[in-house]
């Protein structure tokens, strides 16, 4: 009898724990859709007071939702593919609801490139993503997104920036997937806003053709490595490969993969090859330009590989690239699709920076991308010092 009363006394206790925890979920997910419909209202009233752009439709984009366990890696921290999957979809809404605005031909909006994107503060669990997006310039053939996240505690109402992107898109015709049509053009509260864009848009077009034009290094695919017989720090020790089978969900309405799923598994397995080297904790910290040459189509098989190429103090870059293998109408030979670097941090259990043990160059090779790799965060310390400067002085 005393152990049937135990029993019966752990059943009501769990029921009742149980009870609570809908009533938390319930209480969240109704947040979550309350704040999704004011977010929008609220930037579509404020869509006429924009000082950017005039006449705009269909300028402006606001969406949220709560950041839940699936988001997050061990520690709680959001994954920074999560994030950039987020920003993508909102990009690809705000694109396609423009470049649709006038009669014509319907089309969807692919993404091209993604400057590059500083992760300005973890998000963790339980918080409230805020997403908006603008349509900031646009060309003949392109539109420019910039995106905005903001993480609230919905505990205390406290707000951060997390992080701010800029994508550009390329609208494609439904009935002919290799058919760029024009996008209909913005109306600017400024000519020194439209010069600006332009400006831009040059800039990223120069480097989108360099970067294609190295986008043939080799990088081969690492399954499973004799890691004990690797010196730990080294390039190939930390080395990670991941293969997919592009599948419906994946896709748009062309059957071609869409841009944040894509970066989502770049950033995972950037993570692997940082958490392979540190063996601790670790966030994104930021993402250069992520350039997409080529469309990943639906029943392909892709295989996305990372290395490290750099380790500065407290900061590691990761080269992740990504190789197709179409099997499905028309096979044809492995591709390079997408490339991109990323950057991680490592984070002690507390939250707070660790430092990075220090890459292991053996090759030529490896030499040679870790210098390239010192440069490019010499010139990304330069920019951001030079930011910094005018906030110093006020």
């Amino acid at each position: 009898m005393v152990f049937q009363g135990g029993l019966l006394t752990t059943v009501y206790l769990t029921c009742r724990l149980c009870q609570r925890l809908l009533v938390l979920l319930a209480m969240l997910f109704l947040r979550d859709l309350a704040f999704s419909e004011q977010s929008v209202g609220n930037h579509v009233e404020a869509e006429t007071n924009s000082p950017r752009l005039l006449g705009r439709e269909h300028g402006q984009l606001g969406s949220g939702r709560i950041m839940r366990p699936d988001d997050a890696n061990i520690a709680g921290n959001v994954h920074g593919g999560t994030i950039l999957k987020m920003i993508e979809e909102a990009g690809a809404i705000i694109s396609t609801r423009h470049c649709n605005s006038q009669s014509g031909e319907h089309c969807v909006a692919a993404l091209a490139r993604v400057e590059r994107t500083d992760f300005l503060s973890p998000m963790c669990i339980g918080e409230v993503a805020h997403v908006s997006a603008e349509i900031t310039y646009t060309s003949k053939h392109s539109v420019e997104v910039q995106v905005n996240v903001l993480s609230e505690n919905i505990l205390t109402g406290a707000k951060r920036v997390t992080n701010r992107a800029t994508l550009w898109y390329v609208p494609l015709s439904l009935k002919n997937v290799d058919k760029v049509l024009e996008v209909p053009p913005i109306q600017y509260a400024w000519k020194e806003l439209e010069e600006e864009g332009k400006k831009r848009y040059e800039e990223q077009k120069l480097e989108r053709l360099v970067t294609k034009q190295r986008n043939g290094d080799l990088i081969f695919p690492v399954f499973n490595p004799d890691r004990q017989n690797k010196e730990p720090y080294t390039v190939g020790y930390s080395q990670s490969s991941l293969i997919h089978l592009v599948g419906p969900s994946d896709c748009t309405l062309h059957g071609f993969v869409h841009g944040g799923v894509t970066m989502k598994l770049m950033d995972e397995v950037a993570g692997i090859v940082a958490a392979r080297h540190c063996k601790t904790n670790i966030v994104t910290a930021s993402v250069d330009a992520i350039n997409f040459h080529e469309k990943l189509q639906k029943g392909c098989v892709i295989t996305i590989s990372g290395r490290m190429t750099f380790t500065s103090n407290k900061s590691m870059e990761i080269e992740v690239f990504v190789d197709a293998d179409p099997f499905v109408d028309e096979p044809k030979e492995r591709y390079r699709a997408v490339s991109a670097f990323f950057t991680y941090v490592s984070l002690s259990k507390e939250g707070k920076p660790l430092p990075v043990p220090q890459l292991v160059v053996e090759t030529e090779d490896e030499k040679r991308r870790f210098e390239d790799g010192k440069g490019r965060y010499l010139q990304t310390k330069a920019k951001r010092q030079v930011q910094m400067q005018p906030l110093t002085q006020q």
